[in-house]
This record gives C-alpha cells, sequence and structure tokens, in this order.
C-alpha cells in the first residue's frame, strides 16, 4: 500500500470498524438510529470523508441483490395473505411430538436443507417470520430457535453453488460445475450441520421447556397455487435464472393468479431492512477499496500452502478472519483470482466456498443472513453481538474442525 493511500485506508478501516460496533452493540439512548440508520450513517461517512467518491458508492449498491431481498419478501407476504403458510407450525410441532429439542433441530434441518436449494438469505427472510410464529403459538423462547434458523443456512449454503452469493460468485469464477462442488462440499457441509445440530441441542438444552402444545388446527381448504409457485421459483433459481426477478415475478403471479392488489404483499417488505444493506453495502466497499484485503492477502500467501496442513490452517484463519471483516462477497472477489496458486482447484475452490460459508456464523455481522434474521425479529427478539458469539464462537469452530478433514478426505479420492 502506498503511502498516498494510507490516510484514506486508515478512514475506511475506522468508519468500517465503528459501523460495525454501532451494528452488533445494543441500541443506545443517543443514538437511537437502529441498524438501518448506522448503515446508512456509515455509508455518507464514507462519502464525506473522500474513503469512496459519490459514484463509486452508489456503484456499490448492488441492486440485483436488494431486489432479490425485495422480491422475496414481497413473496413471502404474497403467500402469507394466500394462507399458503397456513399449518406450517401446527405440521412442526407435530412432527416434533411437542418437543422443543427435537424442534430446535427440525428449524435448523429445515433451514439448512432449503439454504442448499435456495439462497440462504432468502431462505432467512422466508422462514424468520414462520419461527417467530411458531415461537408465539407454543409459548417458546425465540432465541434459540432464529440462532438455529440463521446458523444452519449458513451451512447449509455451504453444500452447493446456489446456495450463498458468495458460492455463486466462486462457481463463475472456477467454472466449476454444480454437481462436481456440491460432491466435493457436501460431505463436509453435512458433517458439520449434524455436529452443529448436537452442539445447538447441548446449549439450549437446559433452557428449554421438557415439552409444548401441538397446536389444533382449524380445518381450513388447501392452497396449493402458491406453494406450486415456491417449487417453480426455487426451480428457476437453481437453474439459473436471475434471482431477484424471479422471486419478484412469484409474487406477482401468485397475486394476478389470485386478483388481488399488491398492497398487504408489499406491506410485508421490510423497507428500513433494504436500507440498512444499501448502507453496508458502500461501507464494504469503501474498506474493500482501500486494499487492506489485498496487503494482507499478499502478504499471507506464502504461508497459505493448502497441500500442508499448516498452510491449510493460516488459511482458514484468514479466510474467517477476512469473511468476518470485509464480509464474504468482497471476500471471495480478492481472494479468488488467486486461490489456485495455492493448491489444486479440486481442492482450492470448495475449501474457500465451504470455510468462507462457515465462517458466517462466527458473528453477528458475519453474514447477510444472521443481519436478516437479527433485523426481522428485532421487535420481538434483540439478538445481541453477545448472544450470538456464544454460539457462532463454538460453532464456527466444531463445523471447521470436523468440515474441512472431510473435505480433504473427499478431495483424495476425487
Amino acid at each position: 500500500m502506498t503511502a498516498a493511500l494510507a490516510p484514506t485506508a486508515a478512514l475506511a478501516l475506522g468508519i468500517s470498524l465503528g459501523t460495525t460496533a454501532l451494528l452488533i452493540l445494543p441500541r443506545l439512548s443517543w443514538l437511537p438510529l437502529g441498524r438501518p440508520g448506522v448503515a446508512l450513517l456509515g455509508a455518507v461517512l464514507m462519502v464525506a470523508t473522500g474513503a469512496l467518491d459519490p459514484e463509486a458508492a452508489l456503484a456499490a449498491v448492488d441492486p440485483d441483490a436488494l431486489l432479490l431481498l425485495f422480491g422475496m419478501m414481497m413473496f413471502s407476504g404474497a403467500l402469507t395473505e394466500d394462507g399458503a403458510l397456513d399449518g406450517m407450525e401446527e405440521m412442526a410441532l407435530r412432527v416434533s411430538g411437542g418437543s422443543p429439542r427435537r424442534l430446535l433441530a427440525l428449524v435448523g434441518l429445515g433451514s439448512a436443507g432449503l439454504s442448499a436449494l435456495l439462497v440462504n438469505d432468502t431462505v432467512c427472510v422466508f422462514l424468520t417470520p414462520v419461527v417467530l410464529r411458531l415461537c408465539r403459538a407454543a409459548g417458546l423462547p425465540r432465541l434459540p430457535y432464529l440462532l438455529a434458523l440463521a446458523t444452519a443456512a449458513n451451512i447449509g449454503g455451504a453444500a452447493t453453488l446456489v446456495g450463498n452469493p458468495q458460492n455463486m460468485l466462486i462457481g463463475a469464477l472456477s467454472g466449476l460445475p454444480f454437481l462436481r462442488f456440491t460432491l466435493a462440499v457436501g460431505p463436509a457441509a453435512l458433517l458439520a450441520l449434524g455436529a452443529h445440530l448436537a452442539l445447538m441441542d447441548w446449549i439450549f438444552a437446559g433452557r428449554l421447556p421438557a415439552s409444548c402444545a401441538v397446536i389444533a388446527a382449524a380445518p381450513r381448504a388447501p392452497r396449493r397455487l402458491g406453494l406450486l409457485l415456491l417449487a417453480a421459483v426455487a426451480a428457476a433459481l437453481i437453474a439459473g435464472a436471475p434471482m431477484g426477478w424471479t422471486a419478484t415475478g412469484g409474487a406477482l403471479a401468485l397475486l394476478v393468479a389470485r386478483r388481488r392488489a399488491p398492497t398487504r404483499a408489499l406491506a410485508a417488505v421490510d423497507w428500513p431492512m433494504l436500507v440498512m444493506f444499501g448502507g453496508l453495502f458502500v461501507v464494504v466497499e469503501g474498506l474493500r477499496a482501500a486494499g487492506l484485503a489485498e496487503v494482507a492477502f499478499a502478504a499471507l500467501r506464502p504461508a497459505m500452502a493448502l497441500d500442508d496442513p499448516a498452510g491449510l490452517g493460516v488459511f482458514t484463519l484468514a479466510v474467517v478472519a477476512g469473511a468476518n471483516l470485509v464480509s464474504n462477497v468482497p471476500l471471495v472477489m480478492v481472494v479468488g483470482p488467486s486461490v489456485t496458486e495455492l493448491g489444486p482447484p479440486g481442492l482450492a475452490w470448495p475449501a474457500l466456498g465451504f470455510i468462507s460459508s462457515v465462517a458466517g456464523n462466527l458473528t453477528l455481522v458475519g453474514s447477510v443472513a444472521n443481519l436478516i434474521v437479527a433485523e426481522a425479529a428485532a421487535p420481538e427478539q434483540e439478538i445481541g453481538f453477545w448472544d450470538y458469539l456464544r454460539v457462532g464462537l463454538p460453532a464456527t469452530a466444531l463445523s471447521l474442525l470436523v468440515g474441512i478433514p472431510a473435505l480433504m478426505g473427499v478431495f483424495s479420492i476425487m
């Protein structure tokens, strides 16, 4: 990094760290902005201090990502209005047999399974209201189930090239076929998920009641159209259709079929959340543009040979730290072009995808999915930084400890 860039880099780092601190701290009485206001403040400071020029700041806002979130929120609202989601809480409780511990595992399994087929962020948008309704109906504490939803979504999303945004970027950069990537990463993700669910059960077993009531649902007419459209949207996303337009199109198709105005569906859109992510795009871009991640990666590159256990360990720690500092997608953008210099492509790309995905479980700000759950649940359940870290730290360590050897084992026989 040149001396001329150092002041700008320092500004960008300071704004990024300050924004992160305000995002994870409880709401402050002297600065009651909430997460959307904090993200917007960080974005404005990036421009005001010259860390980013206005054109670069606007270009950093990813319209496809915002459209995806908007479309899935609107689709979720349309499905709820249509009644397609009626009975999900009752079904989950029946399948769990009224056991809160089995229900916790069921939430995790459902979140991970859906995230392997859909983008983990959209799964969290879609399922957070369902989990909140489930906890209200059964009289259960919300925090364990919300944490299970977010953390399992990050692990499930690691398994495929459509499971999260960074894996989609890896697919574009690497040219790896969908099936080959899944065969390489899938076993590691499955083992990590099993270990993670066992850890969640151990952490929360003493905080959950012995049983909960199974909801007796009133008879209702089946509403299959919404579920069919949801399946069609999932199939289109797996096939590579534009995600934001596909999700929004699914919502509109349901509204047109039912001849309904979009008023209630649009009311389900969390507009402050969209503002929050728009601001975060600018903050992350300011940090990326400062070149700090590139400098750190270049310095560590000689120590990150993937065919050596010590080198793989350094690579893992670097990816985990980078993913929680600059976010997963910018990290992959920095590391991706050079990752095959560290080891064979059949190991380097899957390792980058798995580790960067699991790294999202470390902190509340480590993954977009975490922030989606936290912001959507905030009116009913505040998820604090330490609330999350108490689960995220051991969960990330355990997932990596069981997943990376599996990744290496699969590579050795492929």
